[in-house]
């Protein structure tokens, strides 16, 4: 048995309207996020280092 079988349909009338609400909200809200962003969160977009010869260069 689920809840919304158990709510009166005035009270799930007022949920759903109360819910959609918010969702949208928080949609426009939020700024995607691209292909970069998930790079350098991941930490894919470091600098890298080699040693050559005792030194440690960049790559």
């Amino acid at each position: 048995m689920k809840i919304r079988d158990s709510v009166s349909k005035e009270t799930l009338k007022q949920f759903k309207s109360i819910a959609s609400g918010s969702i949208r909200k928080k949609k426009s809200d939020a700024d995607p996020i691209t292909n970069r962003d998930w790079e350098e969160i991941m930490g894919t977009r470091r600098e890298t280092y080699k040693r050559h010869g005792g030194r440690i260069r960049r790559k």
